[in-house]
Order: structure tokens, then sequence, then C-alpha cells
């Protein structure tokens, strides 16, 4: 498969990006061509919002999981806990520490659908494995 990504062509990946995303049946719900930013969604697979952001030399995968609570007690520590287990990604908070948000970045310059896909996966098998105990956090 040819690779869509031509380093000296940076003004086409975004396009490419999008036709990745649209293989791969995902719903584009918004998209701001000029700063290279989509967002998808997926809701069978856990996916609402994820917005897909072409910065530089990286391509920034967030999907918001829950607000922080109030008293998060040990979350912190099983965020951690749970980012181990994780194929691709990790959980992160937010710059304001207020939100827990799924974040994954890869390298565009040799972007393959492939590694695309695995990327955005990887959330609905987060979400399959640690959905139940994220839940329980967001109730408190």
């Amino acid at each position: 498969m040819r690779n869509p990504f031509d380093a000296t062509d940076v003004e086409n990946r975004f396009q490419a990006v999008k036709n990745m995303l649209l293989d791969m049946d995902l719903k584009i719900v918004s998209e701001d061509e000029k700063n290279e930013i989509l967002v998808v969604e997926d809701e069978e697979y856990g996916i609402k919002n994820m917005v897909i952001d072409c910065e530089d030399t990286l391509l920034v995968i967030e999907q918001v999981i829950m607000p922080v609570p109030k008293n998060p007690g040990d979350l912190f520590e099983k965020l951690l806990k749970m980012n181990r287990t994780l194929v691709h990604g990790a959980f992160v908070l937010d710059e304001e520490g207020k939100t827990v948000i799924f974040r994954d970045t890869l390298q565009l310059e040799n972007l393959d659908p492939n590694e695309l896909y695995a990327s955005i996966e990887a959330l609905s098998l987060a979400l399959a494995e640690h959905g139940t105990e994220l839940l329980r956090y967001a109730k408190s």
C-alpha cells in the first residue's frame, strides 16, 4: 500500500487522515481544515466527539472520558495502573486537571491506516476493560 504522506507535501496530510477515518466508517461530525482538526464519532465503540488533530509532525487523538470527581480518592493511581494494560494511548488529565482524557499520538510522516485504526480501537478496548471501574469513579 502506498504511503499517503509525502514529508514535503504537508497540505495533503489533513485530507489523507480524513480519508483514512472515512474508510474506517467513522462519522465526521466536525472539521476545521485550516487548523487540521477533525471530530469523529462511532457510539457503538464508545467514540463520541473524538478529536483528531494534525499538529506539525504528530497526529494527536483525544477522547474525553469523564470529569475528575470532586473527591477523586485513588482515581489517579488507578488510571496509572490502567495505562499499563493499554495497547496504545493513555488515560491523562487535561491541562487544568479537571477532565480525564484518552490520548494517543502518532507520527504523521509515516502514518498508515492500520496504525491509526489500532490507536482508535485501543480506546474501545480500554473502555471495554475498564469502563465499569471508570463509571464507578464518574458517579462519585
